[in-house]
């Protein structure tokens, strides 16, 4: 498992001082490249703890059944007790990927999700950690300044509960790339 606080490529050392900027030992700022991410590769994105408040707030923008506003209608769901919405998981889960890995590399987006999974219901006080694993990391003929990292997430409760899984790849520039 990688903490990028503990990050270390193969071909230079440096340091996580903050959350969102790497740095060599010599304070020069370096961010993740494409060629830093190889297969098999696993990644630590932290972990959130889910409030209340969040769950029926999300709920009431994006996604307002009963099971995500009001605690009766969710008791008398098959969820048991008010959950979290698929898509605010999902949610938090990508901002955990973004302030843990993206924002800390040379990202230039995504050209989608190819498997996103709901696998148990999140309720309030869960604590959701994430993980990124590399599944492949290829070369774009298409794109040469740019290689395709495909990573697997993975999001468990703090019982080790699977709650989420998603697939995608992510584009990321390549060393020595113009800006």
């Amino acid at each position: 498992m990688i903490n990028l606080a503990e990050v270390k490529p193969r071909h230079r050392k440096f340091a996580l001082v903050t959350q969102a900027d790497l740095r060599y030992p010599n304070g020069m700022s370096e961010k993740l490249h494409f060629e830093d991410f190889s297969a098999g590769e696993e990644f630590d994105l932290g972990q959130k703890e889910v409030t209340k408040d969040e769950i029926i707030e999300f709920a009431q923008e994006f996604d307002p059944q009963p099971f995500h506003l009001d605690e009766k209608a969710a008791q008398a769901s098959m969820l048991g007790g008010l959950a979290a919405s698929g898509w605010h998981t999902a949610s938090m889960t990508m901002a955990l990927l973004a302030k843990n890995l993206l924002n800390n590399s040379t990202c230039q987006g995504s050209p989608g999700i190819e498997d996103l999974g709901w696998k148990a219901p999140v309720y309030p006080g869960d604590i959701l950690k994430a993980t990124a694993k590399v599944t492949q990391a290829r070369e774009l003929k298409s794109k040469p300044d740019l290689g395709l990292v495909s990573l697997k997430i993975k999001v468990t409760k703090q019982d080790g509960a699977l709650v989420m899984i998603q697939e995608n790849p992510i584009l990321f520039k390549k060393r020595g790339a113009v800006s």
